[in-house]
């Protein structure tokens, strides 16, 4: 090799040194070891340390989750201790079964029929709500047939500043029932045919009312019929008569 001729290291008798030749060789592949070694360390601390940073951004067992350092402001949240309150006042409830048997404006047949199903449970419904904007709430009562649940009559009760009730409303007619929907009293009516029964009307009428004037009028009317493949039976029919608004 012409690296190790040019070097000046000969024999006595000119030729090359080959003792030192192979030493220099030696001590070479030994850095290149060295070298390689080292590089396989960095490598792997390299390696450790990318491992490491995963585990952190991941969200596995790293550092990240204890949270952040300590010159890190760190957001709270703190509840608020006020309550909510409230400024309604609870419903004054009525004897409606009072009410309807000392009102004039309900029928004698209603009045006169008005007993108990059984013990004192009376088949009467009871709604409270805003409808006439009174000083307390407004009643609207339902009285019902005891063995099918017939509706026979709807009335509405506007409470007086001593206390009492007016009768602001009554409807009396086969299977009529009221409610109260958002201010408004809707009633529902069943339309019958000349041979329907009472379990199968033809249709039904569903009525708004709302309150104006000191009165209620009519605001919106929706008619339904009812498909006669299902209507069958026999049944007599109770006397039909108009709601009164005054």
């Amino acid at each position: 090799m012409r690296g190790l001729t040019d070097s000046g290291d000969r024999t006595d008798d000119g030729a090359p040194y080959e003792g030192r030749a192979t030493d220099r060789t030696a001590r070479r592949r030994t850095g290149v070891r060295a070298g390689l070694a080292a590089s396989s360390t960095a490598m792997a601390g390299l390696a450790a340390f990318g491992l490491f940073g995963v585990s952190c951004s991941a969200g596995g067992t790293g550092t990240r989750d204890e949270g952040p350092a300590g010159s890190q402001q760190v957001a709270q949240v703190t509840p608020s201790l006020a309550s909510p309150s409230t400024t309604a006042q609870p419903t004054r409830r009525v004897n409606a079964v009072a009410l309807l048997k000392g009102d004039s404006k309900v029928s004698p047949q209603v009045r006169g029929g008005l007993r108990p199903c059984s013990g004192d449970d009376y088949p009467v419904d009871t709604s409270y709500g805003s409808l006439t904007d009174g000083p307390a709430a407004d009643v609207v009562v339902n009285v019902l047939s005891c063995g099918d649940s017939v509706g026979l009559g709807t009335y509405v009760y506007r409470p007086r500043e001593d206390g009492s009730y007016e009768n602001v409303f009554a409807a009396e007619m086969p299977a009529v029932y009221g409610t109260i929907d958002r201010g408004d009293l809707v009633v529902t009516t069943q339309v019958y045919g000349s041979t329907d029964s009472v379990a199968y009307p033809s249709g039904e009428e569903v009525i708004t009312y709302r309150w104006a004037d000191d009165r209620f009028s009519e605001h919106d009317r929706v008619h339904n019929d009812f498909n006669r493949a299902v209507s069958s039976g026999e049944g007599e029919l109770p006397t039909q008569v108009e709601p009164s608004r005054n």
